[in-house]
């Protein structure tokens, strides 16, 4: 079964049940505080967004953005197959970030990735069509699918925050790479979506300072 996070109560679900299975939650949120409850829109305008703002800054991404919805009315599927690449790049986007927007507008036109029915698979089934596109990496599909649609399972492991959240929750001595973070957060399930919200406001908490590793269990005493 699966579960979404749409709204506060039910990301406030989402917490809740995380801190019952693993107390350190409890600390996070002592510390960091409730994470904002963080939406996108879905469809090819929410993937899109995700796809130009990779490792860009806000101020930049944002610009590009509006860049692109003012020289393409609506800034479509279709729009970015009829748009030639050197359109494109006046808007400021590389010519990767070309090739993966034209890659999935082709796929979404081929009926290959069916961006709407993705809702009702699993995250994991939903990553996998995801990822299957030119371009689409693991990352992408994460927050296309925690913050798009809202599936309350997912787990950014390639995230370098996340995995340095992570080690401090964990008190690691290194931080976890992208395969060790499955396994990591397994006992999370199905809640690992919330449980990245989380520890990506601690990390935001603590990366001005030292993190202070979380004890493995909280004392009654």
């Amino acid at each position: 079964m699966s579960f979404f996070i749409h709204t506060e109560a039910d990301l406030d679900h989402a917490i809740a049940r995380l801190v019952d299975a693993d107390p350190r939650f409890g600390i996070i949120l002592s510390r960091a505080g409730r994470p904002p409850l963080r939406r996108r829109p879905d469809g090819f305008s929410g993937l899109a967004s995700i796809v130009v703002s990779q490792q860009l800054s806000t101020a930049s991404a944002k610009a590009i953005w509006t860049r692109l919805n003012q020289a393409f009315d609506p800034f479509d599927h279709a729009a970015v197959l009829r748009a030639r690449s050197r359109s494109l790049a006046r808007a400021g986007l590389s010519a990767p970030k070309i090739r993966t927007l034209k890659a999935v507008a082709k796929a979404i036109d081929r009926g290959e990735l069916d961006l709407p029915a993705l809702v009702e698979k699993s995250a994991d089934e939903a990553h996998a069509a995801l990822t299957v596109v030119h371009g689409i990496g693991p990352w992408t599909a994460d927050i296309y699918l925690l913050f798009c649609l809202g599936h309350a399972d997912t787990w950014p492991a390639g995230d370098l925050a996340l995995q340095e959240a992570t080690r401090l929750l964990l008190a690691l001595k290194a931080r976890p790479t992208s395969k060790e973070m499955g396994p990591l957060a397994e006992s999370w399930r199905p809640w690992r979506g919330a449980a990245a919200c989380m520890l990506w406001s601690y990390y935001r908490a603590t990366k001005q300072r030292d993190g202070a590793p979380i004890p493995a269990a909280v004392s009654n005493g």
